[in-house]
């Protein structure tokens, strides 16, 4: 192992911070990583690189993954996210699913699952779990029924059976689809969260 950053506790180490400095801009980031890879190369050049003391040294001089990422979000002027319970988590990540079921609900579905979307989206804003990334992408995907149904509707239309009961359902679930894909990321990225939280 010739280049020092390969060790697996420096990779280790920066891996955390790459998950710790996820709501920097991605730009930000990478010369964050770019700056403790280039100070763990320098600080090692001259120790051989499979020395774990030395590599330790190195890495305690930089300070924790933590103490990285909360010096460069306060330097952003950013909050850490924090994990929420997995109660709340839950929560949220019900109420983005809930929209596909309840479309198959003939006449007052799709009004209820627009409703379920909403009441996802507003609370994904309001946690501190989520970047505002994450946040933006999730009420883009949880609101976007509100254009995709009507132009699946519309392509139903089109086709050769019309505008049926049935067609209209599936329109609706066709629309409400993108909400699954919220879910799966909100939920996805608040697992990633609480494991680095027990890690650090």
């Amino acid at each position: 192992m010739n280049n020092p950053v390969e060790h697996p506790l420096v990779r280790a180490h920066l891996d955390a911070v790459a998950r710790y400095t996820a709501p920097l801009p991605e730009e930000r980031r990478r010369e964050l990583l770019a700056d403790l890879r280039e100070h763990v190369e320098v600080s090692l050049a001259e120790s051989d690189p499979a020395d774990e003391t030395a590599v330790r040294r190195v890495l305690e001089q930089l300070g924790s993954p933590r103490q990285i990422a909360d010096a460069a979000l306060d330097e952003d002027g950013r909050a850490r996210p924090e994990p929420e319970s997995s109660g709340r988590t839950t929560l949220t990540v019900v109420f983005a699913v809930l929209p596909v079921p309840l479309s198959f609900v003939p006449a007052i579905g799709p009004v209820l699952a627009l409703v379920a979307a909403v009441v996802a989206a507003i609370r994904a804003w309001r946690s501190t779990q989520w970047t505002r990334r994450e946040k933006r992408l999730a009420a883009l995907l949880l609101l976007s029924p509100v254009l995709v149904t009507p132009l699946a509707g519309v392509a139903a239309a089109a086709s050769p059976t019309g505008l049926t009961p049935l067609a209209v359902l599936i329109a609706c679930a066709v629309g409400f689809c993108p909400a699954l894909l919220a879910a799966f990321l909100l939920a996805r990225s608040a697992a990633r969260l609480r494991t680095a939280a027990l890690t650090a």
